[in-house]
């Protein structure tokens, strides 16, 4: 499939409903897929319309590209799962007003092993978990 990126470049992380976290849920599990296949994938059946115009909604959000292939159009995520949470962070971390106690507080409350990844991970030892 060759995607084609959203028009907007959308580096600005963005929250989603309840019906754009469902479909992005499939998207960044997997495949790209049509809107049918999206549809029956979803734990509803909303209208083709609804789904179509929520994919529409995230490529400008540039969460999601859509492709050709032959006559079909299948839509994928550009961003990962992980990318779009840090973007999310990071857009929490400028709107705190003190980005330093507000990191700082969130460490406090980490669990072990996450503080045990941060702390292979600044020293330079980035084997995940």
């Amino acid at each position: 499939m060759n995607r084609e990126a959203p028009r907007d470049g959308g580096a600005e992380p963005v929250r989603l409903g309840a019906l754009e976290a469902q479909v992005m849920d499939l998207l960044w599990r997997g495949d790209p897929l049509t809107v049918r296949r999206i549809i029956e994938r979803l734990p509803s059946e909303p209208a083709y319309t609804t789904i179509a115009t929520v994919l529409s909604h995230l490529r400008r959000k540039g969460l999601v590209c859509a492709g050709k292939e032959g006559h079909r159009t299948l839509y994928g995520a550009c961003v990962s799962r992980e990318e779009h949470t840090a973007r999310i962070m990071e857009r929490a971390l400028d709107d705190s007003g003190d980005r330093a106690a507000s990191i700082l507080r969130f460490v406090d409350g980490m669990a072990e092993d996450d503080l045990r990844l941060l702390r292979q991970h600044l020293l330079g030892s980035h084997d995940e978990r």
